[in-house]
């Protein structure tokens, strides 16, 4: 009788915990795999268990009460602590396996991780990996991520960053038919002049100042324009279609350059920056992704240099 209380307990435990996270019933559940149902049903249980409300609800929202703060702040982190516990000793097994959850921005993601999973993943069937596009700087341990990949620029000088990716450099574009109707920049401040097209970074909620760098003179320039996206993809493509003038990695540019539906302007003004890193949470790293880490170090001597715009 009295385990039947503790699972009970210990399940309407790990639903408020993942409810009082998303801030939803639909979102923990999918998060838990479980349906909505079942877990409104531990959450309220576990509430007629204790006596007290635990999570305010609205049409819109849910919101721990002061008792569910404080539950939460006691009880998640030992669940964690158990989550923990539970993959390292499912490691010990012959076959690797367990979730790594990596926030990355989408080039990233596109021209990095995604080619090396591929082998990875065939290599390691037992071991998932979840890839969140994001163009900010999350907190990983807040967020519940295992690592973030972003420009090496990017990442704080404190932290353990390990090199993945080559250097890379953006290219100022824009197509013929724009630039038919527009003058040709010389300097970056002539971009003040023009219809860009910007990039939103969610960390800051500001648009992205554009940099550049000649003869060690840096400047960055926030540019106007009519449009605004939160995806470099995105910026690609209204360029693409004579929106605007885009700054976008020349990767991405280089086969529309190659054949004339772009020109790149302001080349000169154009550096290479260091390339993608990859940089764990806080916490020790699984076994899996150390095997992960392994398979996205950079090698310098079999890779290219750089990014070739």
């Amino acid at each position: 009788m009295r385990d039947d209380i503790l699972r009970e307990s210990f399940s309407g435990l790990v639903a408020f915990v993942a409810v009082a996270r998303e801030k939803s019933f639909t979102r923990a559940a999918a998060h838990l795999g479980l349906s909505q149902s079942a877990v409104s049903h531990a959450v309220r249980a576990l509430e007629t268990k204790l006596g007290a409300r635990l999570l305010a609800r609205n049409s819109r929202t849910v919101s721990p009460t002061e008792a569910g703060e404080r539950l939460l702040a006691t009880v998640a982190p030992q669940l964690e602590e158990i989550d923990a516990e539970l993959a390292a000793l499912a490691e010990l097994r012959d076959s690797p396996a367990g979730t790594i959850r990596i926030t990355a921005s989408d080039h990233s993601i596109r021209t990095v991780l995604a080619p090396r999973l591929k082998k990875f993943l065939s290599k390691y069937p037992g071991i998932q990996v979840e890839l969140f596009a994001d163009n900010g700087l999350v907190d990983l341990a807040a967020e519940r991520f295992d690592a973030g990949v972003r420009l090496g620029e990017s990442v704080a000088q404190d932290m353990i960053a390990l090199r993945i990716g080559p250097d890379i450099r953006f290219v100022v574009v824009a197509t013929k038919g724009y630039f038919a109707s527009h003058p040709l920049p010389g300097t970056p401040d002539d971009l003040m002049q023009h219809n860009c097209v910007n990039l939103r970074f969610p960390t800051y909620g500001g648009l992205w100042a554009w940099e550049f760098e000649k003869a060690g003179r840096q400047m960055n320039v926030r540019v106007n324009g009519q449009l605004t996206y939160n995806s470099i993809y995105d910026c690609l493509d209204a360029a693409m279609v004579g929106l605007g003038v885009a700054y976008v990695p020349a990767d991405m540019a280089q086969p529309y350059i190659r054949t004339g539906h772009l020109v790149s302007v302001l080349e000169d003004w154009c550096p290479y920056w260091s390339g993608y890193h990859h940089y764990p949470s806080r916490r020790q790293p699984s076994g899996a992704m150390s095997l992960l880490i392994a398979a996205l170090r950079y090698a310098a001597e079999t890779s290219p240099a750089r990014y070739e715009g």
